[in-house]
């Protein structure tokens, strides 16, 4: 049902796509679509705008103007529709849980560990969509959060950062906000995580990382140590 009311209008020439608002939405209303910002659905929106703050750009303002009702119903099933997205094993081999011993754990061709050192890699998988909570290597871990450039971009990813620590990896630009809030909000409060430490890049939409970071240590009410470091594209640590 359509009525006149105060609903999230996002500028697309000012949204660079950093994904900062999406966390702060706690409705879901926001996605990050072909690069940039949206509003997924009006009736998703309830027009108070808590994710305006967030914005790096200023992109985001409020407007009046005819929309769809805002729904609750439609938000809690939508809510609870990605939450079972987010924990749903699809049976690929990557979903696997393993651990192994990270001493001696070459990469490169088997049996003969590449020049650039052993892999200080402790489980499998790695990437945030995949890692379950419960996971036995999140036990007690001090926990590694990465964007999935850094290991590109940082030659020395696992003697400078990963070793001794889980990690998981993700892009805040391209996945789901949302469900990265809720998993790892689920990893805080069960898994007894000792510290976290987030390793971006320098570009906008990395940013949208730590603040996802901190949305879920709130939901899961712990009070966890946790730091950022950021790389440049050039692999240079600059914070």
């Amino acid at each position: 049902m359509k009525q006149i009311r105060k609903i999230i209008e996002i500028d697309q020439e000012k949204c660079d796509g950093c994904g900062a608002c999406v966390p702060s939405c706690a409705e879901g209303a926001i996605r990050i679509v072909d690069g940039k910002a949206k509003v997924v659905a009006d009736k998703y929106c309830d027009g108070l705008g808590a994710c305006l703050g967030d914005c790096p750009k200023g992109a985001l303002h409020i407007v009046e103007r005819e929309a769809d009702a805002f729904d609750e119903k439609a938000v809690h099933e939508m809510l609870n529709r990605r939450k079972s997205e987010a924990s749903l094993a699809c049976g690929c081999p990557s979903t696997q849980v393993k651990t192994f011993p990270m001493a001696g754990h070459g990469f490169g061709t088997p049996g003969k560990p590449a020049s650039g050192g052993p892999s200080a890699l402790g489980h499998w998988p790695v990437q945030i969509r995949l890692i379950p909570p419960g996971a036995p290597f999140l036990k007690g871990a001090d926990l590694l959060i990465a964007a999935d450039c850094v290991p590109v971009a940082y030659p020395s990813f696992h003697k400078d950062f990963l070793s001794g620590k889980a990690v998981m990896i993700g892009c805040p630009k391209f996945d789901d906000a949302d469900l990265y809030v809720e998993k790892l909000s689920r990893i805080f409060a069960r898994d007894g995580i000792k510290s976290v430490t987030a390793v971006v890049m320098e570009v906008p939409c990395c940013s949208g990382m730590p603040k996802i970071i901190g949305k879920a240590l709130e939901k899961a009410g712990v009070n966890i140590p946790f730091k950022t470091t950021v790389v440049s594209s050039r692999g240079e640590i600059l914070s």
